[in-house]
């Protein structure tokens, strides 16, 4: 296959592109070990070698990196490797890697996420965000029903109001409808915001 493209991202590493769509992303040193050039034919064995030698190795390394410095979603950490210009194989190879080491569990990092934010959000808002990460449907809600089985949202909401100093007894229209617009970004259904802001404030 040619090589269609060869595109300077930095002072250290080139991208090149190949007539079927791949790319993959070498430093300057690699390139010249490799002597490619634009037009050049690249074959499935030349590519191969650099794919296991080279984009592999750092591509595990990457991965690695990436969830040393904090826990992400698969969804997440596929992302940063396209960012990356990695192959799809080798970011396929790569997480594949660090599951098998379970540095990666999306269901871990679901779990872990409703327990640290259960008692701020509710639990629709909770499982949009977690599906906004890339955590399934059914996973996001196995975290929920075993992370937030104790939480009363009706609870939640009263330790908001409190929160706010806010007082049906005290309290102008105004300052209500205020009140019920906060809690309502806050992911709570209006008829526990209602009953909480009516008869238990």
């Amino acid at each position: 296959m040619q090589i269609v493209q060869m595109i300077g991202l930095d002072k250290k590493r080139t991208r090149v592109i190949l007539e079927d769509g791949r790319s993959f992303v070498l430093y300057r040193g690699e390139v010249r070990r490799y002597s490619l050039e634009e037009q050049q034919e690249l074959t499935e064995e030349q590519y191969e070698e650099i794919r296991s030698e080279v984009l592999i190795k750092r591509a595990r390394r990457r991965t690695m990196h990436l969830l040393e410095k904090m826990d992400r979603t698969e969804a997440q950490l596929r992302e940063k490797l396209r960012q990356g210009f990695y192959p799809e194989d080798v970011i396929e190879d790569a997480v594949a890697y660090v599951k098998g080491y379970h540095y990666l569990d999306d269901g871990r990092y679901a779990r872990n996420y409703v327990r640290n934010q259960k008692e701020k959000k509710s639990r629709r808002k909770l499982q949009s965000e977690l599906m906004g990460k890339g955590i399934g449907k059914e996973l996001a809600e196995q975290a929920l029903e075993e992370e937030y089985q104790q939480v009363n949202e009706q609870e939640l909401i009263l330790k908001w109001v409190e929160k706010k100093h806010y007082s049906s007894e005290t309290a102008d229209l105004k300052e209500k409808q205020k009140m019920y617009q906060f809690l309502m970004r806050k992911g709570f259904h209006s008829d526990d915001i209602l009953h909480v802001l009516d008869h238990l404030t």
